[in-house]
């Protein structure tokens, strides 16, 4: 007993190790990590003074206080809530859009069992890596040639590049789930689409939707960017007031903005609370 009790006690007295050891990876990265910062702070010039100057405090004072007045003309008040609508739809159809076409691409790029060939995977997976590596903002600038101005190539864009998105995450869900019912169906010799829609889609179904709202959400802030190039909605309008310097017009678009995101948050994160139960 005396000699199981001695390990245990200078276990109990051991010193704690070192902040920084030469032989561990992750403290010469941190210190990699901190040495890049300190050098894109040396290299961007940032003139702090000429920041922080008098003239700078008052003219920020003054923009400040123009946008703690916001503009509720009714007139323009209508104006704003076709727009926020707008942004809404262009979400909501942006989103639809991309779950179907995610979810026709999901399908050829997930491997659903040992015995599956898989034979598109892989060119499947390149276009969802395509689709998605391009920037909403980009792929509206590209469609706003062939759509023309207003929220139809917004709405494109969103779809177009949240359906690469959703593809890649419903594809790993798909091949994630248990294969358990999906091979009792095939011993029984039940197709792969009935498979799928009896077995594999109600496992990943609440997966599935949670991704799509989050994507949502996010949607809801990208179309409100869209509308900088011309898209539409509400960053359309802010584009435009920003422009003339009319502060008040501007202070309203982003109130709505913000209550919009709040909106569409809130019922999102309730939606996803009562799938969970």
């Amino acid at each position: 007993m005396k000699t199981n009790a001695k390990p245990a006690a200078n276990e109990a007295y051991k010193l704690p190790p070192k902040l920084f050891d030469a032989r561990c990876k992750a403290c010469w990265f941190v210190l990699a990590v901190l040495a890049l910062i300190v050098a894109s702070f040396w290299s961007l010039d940032l003139q702090w003074a000429q920041f922080l100057s008098a003239r700078a405090l008052v003219k920020m004072g003054r923009f400040l206080g123009e946008l703690l007045v916001p503009q509720t003309d009714p007139a323009f008040l209508s104006k704003l809530l076709w727009a926020t609508l707008e942004t809404l739809a262009m979400s909501a159809l942006g989103t639809v859009l991309a779950v179907v076409l995610g979810l026709a691409l999901a399908l050829p790029a997930s491997k659903t069992n040992a015995e599956d060939p898989a034979r598109w995977r892989t060119a499947t997976r390149l276009v969802l890596n395509a689709l998605r590596s391009v920037p909403e903002l980009v792929w509206a600038v590209l469609l706003l040639i062939a759509a023309g101005l207003g929220p139809f190539a917004g709405t494109l864009a969103l779809g177009l590049h949240t359906s690469g998105v959703l593809g890649r995450l419903f594809a790993e869900a798909i091949e994630n789930a248990p294969p358990e019912p999906a091979f009792a169906l095939r011993m029984r010799g039940v197709g792969e689409s009935r498979v799928f829609l009896y077995a594999t889609l109600p496992q990943v179904l609440p997966q599935l939707m949670s991704y799509t709202l989050y994507r949502w959400e996010n949607n809801i802030r990208a179309a409100t960017v869209l509308g900088v190039v011309g898209a539409g909605g509400l960053g359309q309008m802010l584009m435009y007031h920003m422009g003339l310097f009319q502060m008040s017009e501007t202070s309203s678009v982003l109130i709505a903005m913000l209550l919009l995101v709040a909106l569409v948050d809130s019922l999102s994160f309730g939606y996803r609370r009562w799938l969970t139960r």
